[in-house]
C-alpha cells in the first residue's frame, strides 16, 4: 500500500507559523544588535541587520498569504495568487541591498580590523542560531509550494548560517586573536545571501514575465500532446505560471472534422495527460478543423493583435 502524498499546510496554519516567527525574530533583533554594538562586531550586526529585513519580509509574507486565499474577481480574475510572487521579488531586492552594505562594512574593516569582544559574540551567536533555526524550522512546511513562502523561509535559513559563522568566527577569534576573521566571515555570509537573493530574483522575474516554466521539457509536452488519438497538429502554443504552484496552458488543437461529442473526448484525454504527467491544471484548449496555421507552433503575438483595416491601409499605394 503507498503512502499518503503529503498535502500542503493549510493557509490558517502557515499564517500563524509566519506569524510567531515574525514575533520571536523582531524582539531577537533589538537584543542581537545591543550585543553587536557592545561587542563591537560587524559579524552580529550584519546577522542583525539580516533579522531586521526578516521582520518586513515575513510580514509581507504572511499579507501576501492573506491575499492569495482571497477568491478571483472580475477585476482580478486570476485572484490574488500573485501577490505572494511580487513580495518574494521585493523581499529578495532587500536582501540583495542588505548585502552590498555588508560588503562595504567588512571592506572598512579589513583595511583596519578592529578589537572584537569574542566571548559576547560567541553567546550572541549561539544563541541567535537558535532562533534563527528555530523560526526558520516554523515557515519550513510547505515552502517547496509557494515561492512568497520560500523567499521567507531563505531569509531565515540564511540567518541561521550568519549566525553559525559568527559563532565560528567569535571562537576563532578567542583563540587566534585574529580580529579579521570577523569581516571575512561576513563577506562569506554575504555572498551566501547574495546567491540565494539571485534564485529568487530569477524565478519571480520568470513568473512575472510568463516565461515557460523552468523544469519543463516543452519538447515532450508537444510529443505528448500530438500522441493523442483525434490531435493532428496543435499550435499557438503558451505554458506559463500564476505562482510557483499553478500553471496554466493554451493552444489551438488541429483535429479532424469530428462531432462536438468526439472533440470532447479528445479534450478530455489532453486535460487528463497534462494533469497527470506536467501538473497543469488551468487550461484552454481551442479545437479547429480547417483555416488554421498548423505550421506555427508559438504564435506570434505582432501579426495576432493587427487589425484588420491595418492591413488593407497597408496595401493603398
Amino acid at each position: 500500500m503507498s503512502n499518503p502524498t503529503p498535502q500542503k499546510p493549510s493557509t490558517q496554519s502557515i499564517t500563524r507559523r509566519l506569524g510567531i516567527a515574525l514575533l520571536i525574530t523582531a524582539v531577537f533583533v533589538v537584543v542581537e544588535a545591543l550585543a553587536g554594538w557592545a561587542a563591537n562586531s560587524l559579524a552580529l550586526l550584519t546577522d542583525a541587520a539580516h533579522n531586521l529585513t526578516d521582520v518586513a519580509a515575513l510580514g509581507m509574507s504572511w499579507l501576501a498569504i492573506r491575499l492569495a486565499a482571497r477568491p478571483a474577481n472580475a477585476g482580478r480574475t486570476y485572484g490574488y495568487h500573485r501577490a505572494g510572487i511580487l513580495v518574494a521579488l521585493l523581499n529578495a531586492a532587500t536582501l540583495g541591498a542588505i548585502t552590498l552594505w555588508i560588503f562595504y562594512e567588512a571592506y572598512q574593516r579589513l583595511l583596519a580590523p578592529p578589537e572584537v569582544q569574542d566571548t559576547l559574540l560567541i553567546v550572541t551567536a549561539f544563541v541567535a542560531l537558535l532562533v534563527n533555526a528555530g523560526t526558520a524550522w516554523l515557515v519550513h512546511s510547505g515552502h517547496e509550494h509557494d515561492l512568497n513562502q520560500r523567499s521567507a523561509f531563505l531569509h531565515l535559513a540564511g540567518d541561521a548560517v550568519s549566525s553559525l559563522g559568527a559563532l565560528a568566527a567569535g571562537i576563532l577569534i578567542y583563540f587566534t586573536g585574529a580580529y579579521i576573521l570577523d569581516p571575512l566571515v561576513s563577506i562569506l555570509i554575504g555572498v551566501f545571501i547574495l546567491w540565494n537573493a539571485w534564485k529568487i530574483v530569477r524565478e519571480s522575474v520568470d513568473i512575472l514575465l510568463e516565461a515557460t516554466p523552468r523544469n519543463l521539457d516543452m519538447d515532450a509536452l508537444v510529443s505528448d500532446m500530438q500522441a493523442i488519438p483525434g490531435v493532428r497538429g496543435i499550435h499557438d502554443l503558451h505554458v506559463w505560471s500564476i505562482n510557483l504552484q499553478m500553471r496554466a496552458l493554451s493552444v489551438h488543437v488541429l483535429t479532424d472534422d469530428v462531432s462536438i461529442s468526439r472533440g470532447a473526448e479528445t479534450q478530455r484525454s489532453l486535460n487528463s495527460m497534462l494533469s497527470e504527467r506536467y501538473a497543469i491544471t488551468h487550461t484552454t484548449l481551442q479545437m479547429e478543423c480547417a483555416g488554421c496555421e498548423p505550421d506555427v507552433l508559438f504564435c506570434d503575438m505582432e501579426m495576432g493583435n493587427q487589425h484588420p483595416k491595418m492591413e488593407e491601409n497597408q496595401h493603398v499605394p
